[in-house]
């Protein structure tokens, strides 16, 4: 099993909107793509509050290639990411991670 950890650095004032953006576009092309999504965050108290993170889970990184290409590619998103970006970009700049688990259990 593969995490990805994803990291959007909102524009000002715009996480809001990013999360918005992610509950109402975002889940619904990953579910069309078979995109498994695990949990997403908004940063309340550290380095940076613009953040919005979250995890995806996948089999493998072909599974990741084949359904985020996929994802990328579906028309629907593409149309409402460009309406949500009309008045200037909601994101400024994205990161991604792909972690392994090295622990099973962290106490029992």
């Amino acid at each position: 099993m593969i995490h990805e950890r994803r990291v959007y650095h909102a524009a000002p004032k715009k996480v809001g909107q990013v999360v918005q953006r992610f509950e109402k576009h975002t889940l619904p092309a990953f579910e069309r793509a078979g995109i498994r999504a695990i949990a997403a965050w908004t940063v309340m108290v550290g380095q940076a509050n613009d953040q919005f993170v979250y995890v995806l889970e996948w089999e493998s990184l072909a599974e990741r290639e084949q359904k985020w290409v996929a994802f990328t590619q579906d028309e629907e998103f593409q149309r409402a990411w460009a309406e949500t970006d009309k008045d200037g970009p909601l994101v400024r700049y994205a990161s991604n991670e792909f972690l392994v688990p090295v622990l099973n259990k962290l106490s029992k």
